[in-house]
């Protein structure tokens, strides 16, 4: 059996603080923009639909480093820290001279990530006298750490799910429903953006841009209703820092320093939750760690994206986000990663890739399923097809090692386990999935649209 070792912190040396990457960017990432002004948001515009604590977050650009509250970093410790774990079985079955490190974030009670960000939002969301709280979710991780946090926090949660993954995943929202939530297929007929969407396309299948305008459509609509979101937005991606932060510590026990950080990409908060406290001593110390997101094929906004302003949803609600983005009304295929079907990218990540300080690679379907079968044969975990985008990516790394004869230390972000994804694994060992990719002709039609905003 090969060895298999595992970092993991003390009670005393947890994070205290979230890191801010905006306050040590050279370039700061542009402001959104309210639609129909087309000016700059503020803090105050931006609490109408968030909490102000969060709204204020996502506009801060001068804070480094924003203290925990202690009452989320005692939830934290039910958890954290996550395990740092070195991937002997995964390098010798490739054979390759790299050092593999994952950070596994399943192991808390909610199998993701997710739960990083639902615990400070809801926090902050009592402590402002919300009662209620909406979102969406696609592959349902989200959603479940959502109704979970509301819960413990006595808040009333809505949930707006991707109908497609709805169809995929039906314990995901046994999951949030078990923890009290009220779960909603989207697009439904529940609201106006949702009859929009279906009046023109009465077989929509759902987007995480649908979802995110219903959502958003029942917190303004409601008293005392909050929104909340998973990923994309500054203050989510600050709030998963605690991933990195933490890993920083642990590849500092093991001795080792990353070549390379990995993580899948859908909007951007697993990516940066591990990636930016590492790139901020690329900033800062003259570090040259490289940092690769890893999107699905079938969604390529990284890659194949256009910057440019564009909404976050698909019924035009939401602030306009300088991002890459593939356009608000892009309908992407029935992936089984259906965290990533997202159309546009975070605006720190969307600045990042501008500036060249990290890049995007596109995975297709099989090549994550066969990267995530192999991790699960060698480590034991059967990974989230979203993480499995990363071990592929991560697979393909440690393989130019192996070709190049060097020896570089990769680490990358597990960031859920697949346990309630065996409906994929059990159609790709039976041979029923299939790869999708977007045309140019798609891309270009859809961007073309986004002249139209501004």
């Amino acid at each position: 059996m090969a060895r298999q070792k595992k970092f993991i912190l003390q009670e005393h040396e947890l994070p205290t603080q979230w890191y801010n990457i905006q306050a040590d960017m050279a370039n700061k990432p542009l402001p959104p923009l309210n639609p129909a002004t087309k000016q700059p948001m503020t803090a105050e515009d931006l609490s109408h639909v968030f909490s102000a604590e969060c709204s204020r977050q996502e506009l801060d650009m001068e804070h480094a480093w924003i203290d925990i509250p202690g009452e989320v970093l005692d939830k934290y410790k039910y958890y954290r820290s996550t395990p740092l774990v070195r991937a002997y079985a995964l390098e010798e079955a490739l054979d390759t001279p790299a050092h593999i490190y994952f950070k596994n974030e399943s192991t808390n009670p909610l199998g993701s990530h997710k739960i990083n960000s639902a615990i400070a939002q809801c926090y902050y969301c009592k402590q402002e006298g919300t009662t209620n709280v909406t979102t969406e979710t696609g592959a349902g991780q989200w959603g479940a750490a959502l109704s979970y946090a509301a819960k413990i926090f006595g808040l009333e949660a809505a949930v707006y799910q991707v109908k497609i993954s709805m169809q995929q995943k039906p314990y995901r929202s046994l999951i949030m429903r078990t923890f009290g939530a009220a779960v909603t297929g989207s697009p439904s007929m529940s609201t106006r953006a949702g009859k929009d969407i279906l009046t023109r396309d009465p077989m929509h299948l759902g987007s995480l841009g649908t979802a995110i305008s219903e959502a958003v459509e029942l917190a303004t609509t409601t008293p005392n209703c909050k929104y909340t979101l998973g990923s994309v937005l500054s203050h989510v991606t600050l709030h998963q820092t605690i991933i990195g932060l933490e890993a920083e510590k642990q590849m500092e026990m093991a001795g080792e320093y990353p070549d390379k950080v990995i993580a899948c990409f859908g909007g951007g908060s697993n990516f940066g939750g591990i990636a930016f406290p590492f790139m901020r001593h690329n900033i800062l110390d003259g570090k040259e760690t490289e940092f690769i997101a890893a999107e699905p094929n079938s969604c390529p906004k990284l890659t194949r994206g256009v910057f440019q302003y564009d909404f976050g949803d698909e019924a035009g609600y939401t602030p306009l986000l300088p991002m890459f983005t593939l356009g608000h009304n892009f309908k992407p295929s029935n992936i089984h990663a259906g965290g990533l079907r997202y159309h546009g990218a975070g605006t720190i990540v969307s600045q990042l890739i501008k500036d060249k300080m990290m890049h995007g690679v596109d995975i297709p379907q099989l090549e994550s399923f066969e990267a995530g079968m192999l991790f699960a044969r060698t480590e034991g975990i059967i990974p989230a097809p979203e993480s499995c985008h990363a071990i592929a990516a991560t697979i393909r790394e440690a393989k130019l090692c192996k070709e190049a004869g060097e020896k570089k230390v990769l680490l990358f972000n597990l960031s859920g386990h697949g346990l309630i994804d065996m409906t994929a694994y059990d159609q790709y060992i039976n041979g029923d999935l299939q790869n999708y990719s977007v045309s140019d002709n798609e891309i270009r039609k859809n961007v073309a649209e986004l002249e139209q905003i501004i």
